[in-house]
């Protein structure tokens, strides 16, 4: 009830605004000015542009990319389209220090990380590292963010803590994704694509004017793919891809006031994702499979399937030429049903049907002034989120392990940024945030016997034991400073020096079994002693930056360089372990708070013209870069039996080089342009968790691409033909792991500590891997009316 007492509420806010707005006469907005205001095909020789004259509003204002403070990489919907992208995992090859990959055993819950800072596991109760705006929107959990990429305007991923201009603080970093607004003109816009494995996608397009100041567009995405390889034991596909999507908007001008309703939905029925088992089992020695996108996990409960929509209200409302007042409202909800067999054979060992249910409502109000020297924003943030996660472990003998986990989480903040030039070569920005997170998770632990199951997934299993019925309710709160000063010795160099705070708050594990807590005489914990146990400490890191953002050559060349320290402390481990309680084998969730890790590197990007004009009127070849270094260790970690195993211990998901280069050679050809861009990517050795697993954590590898791309002169027709991964590389890219290891070596040992291989979870072993997208080849063409 008070759930919707809150929306009704907010709702009626954004009513509220759109009735002032609309009784306030006066200029209209120049929405034709409007970067991705129009129709504008692929422009492939902007593809790879990353840095340079592209407009961005990562300061909530529109600015050149070079002008920014801050480490920003940025991509234009036209340079996406011309590389062949498809969802925002694949723009992780080309920025320095990022990670974004499809989590695991799923098929759009998605992991990322940035210098460092992520969240690996997708259960309730954990907040995001690195935070998801979908149209300025945060997304509040990783289910169903693995956004794919169709009438985007642009994508801007901001490295470092974020939390003085944006709704939701983020502790390592933000990845914007910005949908196109709506021409004046009528427009239609049909993509469609072919390729290996089936591939087959359509997506059209189209807006219209209903008046000379109110405009409606949709669009609508099929999306499929038959699999990279199959299910030896269903008969289905594994990774294949089976989406529908889509995006309405409507646009208005009243007077000095831009207003825009949008509404999104998803559908994806893929079929299960199924891991690639690296060992043979332990007990029945089944081989390992030769294809590694192939499977034999046999779980298909419950039927796998995502939804995920939402609808946003978004008012600009100009109260003279520098002042502007904007409100954000926004309700987004998921459910994702997935059956995760994680040992990745037919019998029931360790099989985990799940349900992940998530909801948020959020509205985000700002004021923003901008004029002369100065430029303001005020702001303030309200985010009421549930996330619930439910999951059985189905073990060998009958015996399940039922987990419901239910997680409230109600944030306000208030938070500001100042710039202000005291000299046409110096300005200082200033900002700050004040944070107040109150988390409460209700969490249930029930071990059912027989019967298939638990009774939510349609078992009748019995209870044999209740190992945690647990409420806690914990608040958490911080201020966050952000400061920065910059120096223009001229219109083409940017120098700047930055330092902000970043800050994510605490919880309850909801995978924690209280009844294993034990007070020092080795009887149940009392009600104090529990709450520790069963929840962690928010955690900060402290950032420092020095950059330095140039255009060189008369502007043929342009860059980005930037290095960068971070003290993080009390860092957030979640992890789930295989143990044994009261004589039963189950699992039970260990979440640590690392004392200390520190991170330093340097990333350098850019690009260059190297040549124009040569052999025919209009050659163009540039070339695009991007370095990213990082040197990330903890400096304390202090592990379950009290000692501090920092030297012993890795960052998770955070490759040391990450670097890549493009080439681009555009020239005109057949009543149009033609390019040929090819793109090679590096990533070095990386572990997936923070104790090393021989054989799950992936040797440093590389990534070839290229598009050939023709587009018409008039912008009416485009045609690409795609390469990705074009040597057919095998890569992993998550896992999972449920083997005994040496707490300091890292090795798989027997329960007696001598070299093997024993199973911590169930009798087969599990030590499975997802990889990365094999060779795929896709033509696509575009037709603009």
């Amino acid at each position: 009830m008070a759930r919707t007492t809150r929306l009704f509420t907010a709702l009626r806010i954004g009513t509220a605004l759109a009735a002032l707005a609309a009784a306030t006469p006066g200029l209209s907005q120049d929405i034709e000015n409007t970067p991705g205001a129009g129709d504008e095909q692929v422009n492939p020789d902007e593809a790879t542009e990353t840095t340079g004259d592209i407009v961005v509003t990562a300061r909530r204002r529109e600015e050149n990319l070079q002008d920014v403070p801050i480490a920003v990489t940025a991509y234009t919907g036209e340079a996406l389209e011309a590389i062949g992208a498809t969802d925002i995992t694949d723009i992780s090859d080309t920025t320095p220090n990022v990670t974004l990959e499809t989590s695991r055993g799923t098929n759009t819950t998605l992991t990322a990380f940035i210098r460092g800072v992520g969240q690996q596991d997708p259960v309730a109760g954990f907040e995001a590292g690195v935070g998801i705006y979908l149209d300025d929107v945060y997304l509040n959990r990783p289910q169903a963010a693995v956004l794919d990429i169709y009438e985007v305007e642009r994508i801007e991923i901001l490295r470092g803590p974020q939390g003085t201009l944006y709704g939701r603080n983020t502790i390592g970093g933000a990845v914007k994704y910005v949908t196109k607004r709506l021409p004046r003109d009528p427009s239609l816009r049909v993509r469609a694509t072919i390729g290996t494995y089936d591939q087959a996608d359509l997506v059209v397009s189209g807006s219209a004017p209903i008046t000379d100041d109110f405009r409606i567009g949709a669009s609508l995405a099929r999306l499929s793919r038959g699999g990279f390889g199959d299910n030896a034991t269903t008969g289905r596909e594994n990774y294949n891809k089976d989406v529908w999507a889509g995006r309405f908007s409507a646009e208005g001008d009243l007077g000095r006031a831009f207003l825009r309703f949008s509404a999104d939905y998803t559908k994806d029925s893929s079929d299960p994702r199924g891991g690639h088992r690296l060992i043979p089992s332990l007990v029945t020695n089944t081989p390992v499979l030769d294809n590694v996108f192939d499977s034999r996990g046999g779980l298909l409960d419950p039927e796998q399937q995502v939804e995920a929509g939402g609808g946003a209200f978004h008012a600009d409302l100009e109260l003279s030429d520098a002042l502007t007042f904007r409100s954000i409202t926004a309700f987004r909800a998921d459910k994702s049903d997935s059956p995760i067999d994680f040992d990745a054979l037919p019998a029931v060992d360790v099989d985990v049907p799940a349900v992940y249910k998530n909801n948020q409502l959020s509205q985000e109000l700002q004021l923003v002034y901008d004029s002369g020297p100065l430029a303001v924003l005020l702001g303030g943030y309200f985010l009421d989120a549930n996330a619930e996660t439910v999951f059985d472990v189905r073990l060998p003998g009958g015996v399940t392990a039922l987990t419901f986990g239910d997680v409230d989480t109600e944030t306000f903040a208030i938070f500001a940024d100042a710039s202000y030039d005291f000299a046409e070569m110096f300005s200082v920005s200033l900002g700050g945030r004040y944070t107040w997170d109150e988390r409460t998770s209700d969490i249930l632990r029930q071990v059912y016997l027989g019967g298939g199951g638990s009774p939510f997934f349609g078992g009748t299993g019995r209870v044999i034991a209740l190992q945690s019925d647990f409420t806690g309710t914990a608040t958490f709160k911080e201020f966050t400073p952000r400061a920065s000063v910059a120096f223009r010795p001229s219109d083409d160099h940017n120098l700047y020096a930055s330092y902000a705070k970043g800050f994510k708050g605490g919880g309850f594990d909801p995978r924690g079994v209280s009844t294993a807590c034990r007070g020092p005489s080795g009887a149940l914990c009392t009600s104090t002693e529990l709450f520790e146990f069963m929840s962690f400490d928010p955690e900060t890191v402290d950032s420092y930056e020095l950059g330095w953002k140039a255009s060189l050559l008369d502007r043929r060349v342009n860059f980005a360089l930037a290095a960068f320290h971070a003290d993080y402390k009390d860092v957030q481990v979640p992890s789930s372990v295989g143990t044994v309680i009261n004589g039963q084998q189950t699992f039970i969730g260990v979440t640590t708070n690392a004392g200390k890790a520190r991170f330093q590197g340097v990333e350098f990007e850019g690009n260059a013209r190297v040549a124009e004009d040569f052999g025919a009127d209009g050659d163009l070849l540039s070339f695009a870069w991007s370095l990213g270094y990082i040197n990330a260790d903890y400096k304390q970690f202090i592990d379950a039996r009290g000692i501090d195993v920092a030297d012993r211990r890795k960052i998770q998901n955070t490759p040391k080089w990450t670097a890549s280069g493009t080439l681009n050679y555009g020239t005109p050809a057949f009543g149009g342009r033609f390019n040929a861009i090819t793109t090679l990517s590096y990533r070095s050795k990386v572990s997936q968790f923070e104790l090393p697993i021989p054989g799950l954590d992936q040797k440093g590898f590389a990534l070839w691409d290229a598009s050939l791309v023709w587009v018409a002169d008039n912008d009416r027709w485009s045609v690409g033909l795609h390469g990705k991964n074009l040597t057919d590389k095998e890569y992993i890219v998550s896992g999972y792991n449920f083997l005994r290891q040496n707490q300091d070596t890292g090795q798989f040992v027997l329960a007696n500590g001598q070299p093997g291989l024993s199973s911590t979870l169930g009798a087969e072993g599990v030590l499975t891997a997802y990889y990365g997208n094999p060779r795929q080849v896709y033509l696509t063409v575009g037709l603009n009316f």
